[in-house]
């Protein structure tokens, strides 16, 4: 989450967020920078559904991004995809998405494990699409592979870095040294995706 720090004659804090969906503190002048992270720590919930629900329009007209793909938003009798559009019904929207998102998110995450499966010789054995919250995925000693719904928010890149991954997970069980070492193996820019997921914490308050 980005932090916007105002500096200004005033005697406390505050705090907001702005059009970018950036948290915006205003603070004194000579508050510390310890003070302004501990703050912003303390209301960390808030800010997430605040920026979620920033980023979330669900009117008619609205564009909308899943998979990788950008989706213009119209009412209609029933929930579907129709081209470059999804259609959703004027009542209960959010469950009508949650429902598409999730049957998205199953066929993308299991075309992105199959391709990382063939190339590499790992294998798993289930694939499941929960609603899990602040959570992206995870893998079973027995190789069951979950994946949050929400996962159909993420770029491609973000969600092929999740396949790897939880496919590494079927070989050690842990995020040791050994772990990390097979997920660079095959995805020598894992760290900057993984930096780069962190930018879509606000995904868990929404739905």
């Amino acid at each position: 989450m980005e932090v916007v720090v105002i500096r200004s004659n005033r005697k406390t804090m505050s705090l907001t967020t702005d059009a970018e969906g950036r948290a915006v503190v205003r603070a004194p002048l000579r508050t510390k920078e310890a003070q302004i992270a501990e703050f912003v720590k303390k209301h960390e919930d808030w800010l997430q559904k605040r920026i979620a629900a920033s980023r979330l329009d669900l009117a008619d007209g609205a564009e909308l991004s899943l998979c990788g793909t950008a989706y213009t938003l119209r009412t209609g009798v029933r929930a579907r995809i129709a081209g470059k559009e999804i259609v959703l019904p004027e009542r209960e929207r959010e469950r009508a998405l949650a429902a598409l998102m999730k049957k998205m998110a199953r066929e993308r995450m299991r075309a992105l494990l199959d391709a990382v499966c063939e190339k590499t010789g790992l294998s798993y054995t289930k694939l499941s699409v929960n609603s899990a919250r602040g959570k992206w995925g995870s893998c079973s000693s027995k190789k069951s592979i979950n994946f949050s719904f929400r996962t159909a928010f993420l770029p491609d890149p973000l969600a092929e870095y999740l396949a790897v991954h939880e496919l590494c997970h079927t070989i050690y069980m842990n995020h040791g040294k050994e772990f990390w070492g097979a997920v660079e193996r095959l995805m020598p820019d894992y760290r900057a995706r993984r930096k780069a997921l962190k930018g879509y914490q606000w995904a868990s308050a929404v739905l």
